[in-house]
Parts: structure tokens; sequence; C-alpha cells
């Protein structure tokens, strides 16, 4: 039975390494099944974003460039930007991203921190997905407390992945990402841009239609799942694959 129950858990990260490697020339991957993780990170920032730029008053929870842009507009005078969620997204973003940083060091091992930081981040979305299940998402409190979940859970994430160093692979702000594939030579790193920008994509699609159609459970509540299968199989990674030697 333990070993009819593990089976599951050896297929996904089969699959999920499987991934990995094609990311990479052949046998020159060594971070494991982690890229593939970060592809469904990514993916998870889309959804979130379209839940809260769509939802939470012209806010993001992930692109902290948009908020700068959107706080300058908001204090321009224009009606339609809120003068407090970019703020409020910004703080809460910090301190996510200064708690992974504390967390980074005290371990000493960029792989733990991001499992744990994926754990905690899960656990945030579920605090978040618990909001907008009974109290909403219209009126200003709620709007307060998803924001800064959210918002919190992002910057654990984006802290934790810039430790791992994978090149190429991020799960944030793209335009760094765009201006490689423009700019380079094509192969493998253009894959993992172009991994990237599409899962980003898609989850912002999925995100978006989840909100228009029934609200904001539904996306979180696929964020959710990808989170905890992330903090799963990046924990079940830990005693099984070796840590790179730094940043390739």
């Amino acid at each position: 039975m333990p070993a009819a129950r593990r089976r599951p858990g050896r297929l996904v990260r089969g699959g999920l390494r499987w991934v990995a490697d094609g990311l990479f020339p052949s046998g020159a991957n060594p971070h494991g099944v982690l890229p593939a993780l970060l592809i469904l990170l990514a993916f998870v920032t889309g959804l979130v974003d379209a839940v809260s730029f769509l939802g939470l008053g012209r806010v993001f929870v992930a692109n902290m460039t948009g908020n700068i842009v959107f706080l300058s507009f908001a204090l321009a005078g224009e009606a339609q930007m809120s003068r407090w969620a970019s703020p409020a997204a910004l703080a809460a973003f910090g301190a996510g991203a200064w708690s992974a940083g504390r967390v980074i060091r005290w371990t000493a091992n960029a792989r733990r921190a991001f499992a744990a930081a994926t754990a905690v981040h899960a656990l945030l979305v579920a605090a978040a997905l618990a909001v907008a299940l009974t109290a909403g998402h219209r009126a200003t409190w709620p709007q307060a407390a998803l924001i800064t979940l959210l918002a919190c859970g992002m910057g654990l994430q984006n802290a934790s992945v810039r430790a791992l160093g994978v090149p190429d692979l991020v799960t944030n702000v793209l335009t760094t990402t765009l201006t490689g594939l423009a700019a380079d030579t094509p192969g493998r790193a253009a894959l993992r841009r172009v991994a990237s920008v599409a899962a980003m994509f898609l989850g912002a699609l999925a995100g978006a239609t989840f909100h228009l159609t029934t609200g904001p459970a539904p996306a979180l509540a696929a964020a959710l799942i990808l989170l905890a299968t992330a903090a799963l199989m990046a924990r079940g990674g830990l005693s099984r694959e070796r840590t790179p030697p730094g940043p390739a």
C-alpha cells in the first residue's frame, strides 16, 4: 500500500523532471525538477495578478513595477486608481521578500528555503481563498486582506526563486525575458524564456476567465493546488537531488 500511494508522486515527479530536462541541452540540467516548478509558479503569477487587477481595484500583487506606475497615476488624480491599494501591495510584497531573505540566510540552502517559502505561500493563498469565500472581494476590508495575503506570498515566491539562480526562468516581471528573446541567439535559453512567458500568459488568461465568469475563488483554488504541488515536489526533491554549487 505505501508503494502504491507513492506511485502517483513518482509519476508527477518523473513528468516534471522530463519537462525540466527538456529546457536544457542534453545532460546539462543541474537543477532537478526546479525549472518545471518555476513554470508552474509563473502560471500562478498570472492567475493571482488577474484576480487582483480585475477584482481588487486595479492593483497587481505580483508585478510591482505596475504598482509604482499605478500609484503615480492615483497621485496625479486618476479617479479609477486607488491611492491605498498599490502602497499596500508594495508593503506586503516587501515584507514577503524580506522574510524569504531571512529564511535563505538562516538555512544557507536556497532549495530548502524555496520549499519552505512555497509552502507558506500556499498557506497565504489558502487564507485568501477563505476570505474570498466568506467575505467576498468588493468591500474595502476584504480587498485589503486579499491584497496583503497575495502580495506577501508573491514577495516570498520571488525572493526564493531569485536565490535559486535558475537561468532564464522568471516567475514575475518578463521585460528582461522578452528583451533576451528578441536580442539573443535562439537556443535552449530562448525555450526557457518562451516557457515563462507562455505560462504567465496562460495563467492570466485562466485567471481572468475564472474571475469574469464566477469570481476570484476558482482562480485562487487553482493557485493553491499548484503551489501545494510545487511545495511537495520541492520538499521531496531535497533528499533526492544534490544542490548545485551555484547559479548557472
